[in-house]
């Protein structure tokens, strides 16, 4: 499936979006068309309205039409503050005479009105769409899902290997992938995870075998043992070491991987500077379709493990 509503930003270095930014007739059409086009707003005055840089013409979006939500007090002023520097997609409503030139009056809420009722209308459970990470907190990263409308991944959903916050796994500015979990029509919300893109027990298992020692991060640390990420998805237990905590990056030795019991057992050999970590990208096994269901656990295993079945809305 097409996206037509790409995440802030995407646009921006079209040529599309210049060659219509760059001329008088080419934000004309844009207007009479209803495009959506960007700009990075330069700044937010008193009031928190919006200045964009168009070429050699100066937008201004104000502060009711900056986001969604904001003229109903849903949304916080920190939505508007927070584009500072940024870009910014929008509806070009007007061209007025204006002291110094032509100014125009844009919409980036009308922008985002559009945006999300499409996606409403067309997006399912199981859709995979590309999301831009705009926030992070402890219960889970707020992403942009097409013209800075919204979404909230919990903190649950983003790998099958538990993490303490999101930061663990994101950037604010990172790319990602995502997948549809619910829509709600009623309250204009649409709902994603992250963990099913990420790979099964058996397709990250793949990466390994017993006799390699490996590099990973602790995760919990128990009275029998301490839990030992090797990738997002796939943790492994290794023996009881004193003075590891959870955090801890370490090399560890597999010594037996069990497909049946989803079990992996490891023996920790050193803990390592963790200032001296890669940064790894994520590794995504799907990027792309719609899913139907997902299980974690390979077949035949005595272990349920994750399932999603993703119900068409």
């Amino acid at each position: 499936m097409t996206i037509p509503f790409l995440p802030e930003g995407h646009f921006l270095p079209t040529i599309k979006n210049q060659t219509a930014c760059a001329s008088l007739q080419g934000l004309q059409t844009a207007m009479a068309e209803g495009q959506i086009l960007e700009g990075v707003a330069r700044l937010c005055d008193a009031d928190h309205n919006l200045e964009v840089a168009l070429g050699p013409y100066t937008g201004i979006i104000p502060r009711k039409e900056a986001a969604l939500g904001i003229a109903e007090g849903a949304t916080r002023e920190i939505a508007i503050l927070s584009r500072v520097g940024k870009p910014v997609c929008f509806l070009v409503e007007g061209l007025d005479e204006a002291e110094g030139g032509l100014r125009l009056r844009l919409s980036r809420r009308a922008a985002q009105q559009k945006a999300l009722d499409w996606m409403l209308a067309s997006l399912h459970p199981g859709h995979v769409i590309p999301a831009v990470v705009s926030h992070l907190e402890p219960f889970g990263a707020f992403v942009d899902i097409g013209c800075g409308v919204t979404s909230l991944i919990g903190i649950e959903n983003i790998s099958v290997s538990r993490i303490p916050h999101p930061g663990e796994r994101f950037t604010v500015d990172q790319t990602i992938n995502a997948v549809v979990l619910d829509l709600d029509p009623a309250l204009k919300r649409i709902y994603l995870t992250h963990k099913e893109l990420l790979g099964t027990w058996a397709e990250n298992a793949a990466q390994f075998s017993p006799g390699m020692t490996v590099s990973g991060v602790v995760r919990g640390v128990k009275e029998y043992g301490a839990f030992v990420e090797l990738t997002p998805n796939l943790s492994g237990l290794a023996e009881r070491r004193e003075g590891l905590q959870e955090g801890d990056r370490v090399s560890a030795y597999i010594k037996t991987m069990l497909p049946d019991r989803m079990k992996i057992k490891l023996l920790v050999i050193e803990r390592l500077n963790n200032l001296t970590a890669p940064s790894e990208p994520l590794h995504y096994f799907i990027t792309e379709g719609c899913l139907e269901h997902w299980r974690y656990a390979p077949p035949g295993c005595t272990k349920s493990g994750y399932e999603t079945i993703f119900a068409p809305s």
